[in-house]
């Protein structure tokens, strides 16, 4: 990836192919095939809101938009990540895999659990949710232990690899989580009979005690704290702490202070774990860590903006723009976040409504658009090194800004902030028309974007090379 390579060769990888770093790196079609699942459900979530954007303008609640959030936070956002993390994690730090193989087959658990999940969802069959959610906890758990022996490889830990083993112990919790409450959802009468005689009895008693739990705690109090968990503690913890690695290394800066860093990710983890248990207890408390979480936020942003002041790049390309923007988004969020926080905030139809934007601005305004411009940066270095890296010295190679188009890229920048605008519009003046509008306008980024992508990987297919200038003759 771009991101871990030698400052020189981030530029102009042309110059240096840097091997040492990037031969640590799985092959080119493990992570891409997460990245393409990835995008295939975020167009179809996208799609689904133009459709349908009455999903936005009334309460939350509902099979439908359940099962298009776990199809955003699953099919699309966890593919990305996980696809991210098998490339990400090597290269950063510098060591093997520990099994590409494993990531193979995790990926299969992968795909037939968030598929599984989202149809059961919308068709609202808790007990098929539980057991389409247990596939994917398989997967899931291979994902976990793959990185995890990976990480156990690294010499010294810093702060990205603390944010990444944190981000996965958060991301086991949440399926737990999300798996105690489909069991308190469901019933298993029918299986009294196949438990006697298949012996699981100790597992179906196992599953009805954690259904009775479950029955103590507030349905809605539960499904929020649930997803706190996964999208601060997996995707903004992530986020936060890879954020570390890349913003230098692709503005050509450094961290300006480790000590703020590392306040950022305490402060994360501390707030989150008060967060998710005052959530689920609908206590007061709730208040005092959403601040907490915010304090954490702050800190971040204000790491990021020195490491920003102090590059040596002049110019900021709109990958990096688009990252950046979307880190910018932590501000109203957190102003929402508390304002839904307060303990005495009444439940009525503009405070539903804020939580939805509160959601929505969560999983598109942020985390997808953080990923986005990401994506814009690592695509690039990943096609380019798969068809280029070994004609380097022997041909004319192109370089990474001749992979893609700038104007497409600048262009769908601005549509997702203009779709973002809308549909938020749309979402507190409970307008389905402007709604759509704005879905509409996210999903032409989506189609600039699959443009540019195709564009990159017409390079995998048809490598664009030229001959070697002959020297001239004295």
């Amino acid at each position: 990836m771009e991101a871990a390579l030698p400052i020189s060769a981030a530029v102009n990888p042309a110059k240096r192919p840097a091997k040492t770093v990037v031969a640590a790196a799985p092959s080119i079609s493990l992570p891409l095939r997460f990245v393409v699942t990835g995008l295939v459900a975020l167009l179809t979530g996208v799609g689904w809101l133009v459709a349908q954007p009455s999903l936005l303008t009334t309460y939350h609640y509902n099979q439908n938009i359940v099962a298009l959030t776990h199809l955003l936070v699953l099919g699309w956002i966890g593919s990305v990540v996980m696809g991210a993390m098998y490339q990400l994690v090597p290269v950063a730090l510098e060591t093997k895999l520990y099994s590409e193989r494993l990531a193979k087959w995790q990926f299969a658990f992968h795909l037939a659990g968030f598929v599984g999940m989202v149809w059961m969802f919308k068709t609202w069959n808790m007990k098929q949710v539980g057991h389409f959610g247990c596939v994917l906890a398989i997967g899931v758990g291979l994902f976990v232990y793959n990185l995890g022996r990976t990480l156990l490889r690294v010499r010294k830990w810093k702060v990205v690899a603390t944010a990444m083993a944190a981000s996965l112990g958060w991301f086991s919790l949440t399926v737990l989580a999300g798996l105690s409450i489909a069991a308190g959802k469901s019933t298993y009468e029918s299986l009294d009979g196949v438990a006697v005689t298949g012996g699981f009895r100790p597992l179906l008693d196992g599953l009805r005690a954690l259904g009775a739990l479950m029955a103590h705690f507030d349905s809605l109090s539960a499904m929020h704290a649930h997803a706190h968990l996964g999208v601060v503690g997996l995707f903004t913890m992530l986020i936060v702490g890879v954020s570390y690695k890349l913003v230098p290394m692709f503005t050509l800066s450094e961290v300006q202070s480790q000590r703020r860093a590392k306040l950022s990710l305490l402060l994360l983890n501390a707030g989150l774990l008060g967060a998710f248990i005052s959530i689920a207890l609908h206590s007061p408390w709730k208040f005092g860590f959403a601040l907490m979480v915010c304090t954490a936020l702050g800190i971040y942003g204000w790491e990021i903006a020195a490491i920003v002041r102090a590059r040596e790049r002049a110019t900021l390309d709109c990958g990096l723009r688009s990252f950046l923007t979307a880190s910018g988004m932590l501000g109203p969020l957190c102003v929402l976040g508390l304002v839904l926080a307060w303990p005495r905030l009444p439940l009525n139809v503009f405070t539903g409504q804020l939580e939805n934007l509160y959601g929505f601005l969560g999983l598109l305004g942020f985390v997808t658009f953080a990923i986005l411009g990401m994506l814009h940066k690592i695509i690039p270095f990943l096609v380019w090194y798969h068809s280029y890296s070994p004609q380097v010295g022997r041909a004319q190679v192109p370089t990474l800004a001749e992979l893609y188009s700038e104007r497409l890229q600048v262009a769908g920048y601005w549509s997702w902030l203009a779709g973002l605008v809308t549909t938020s519009a749309g979402i507190l003046l409970q307008n389905e028309i402007v709604a759509r509008f704005g879905a509409a306008a996210l999903a032409t980024t989506l189609g600039l974007f699959a443009l540019n992508f195709g564009k990159m990987f017409s390079h995998v297919f048809r490598p664009k090379l030229k001959p070697l200038a002959s020297p001239v003759a004295k």
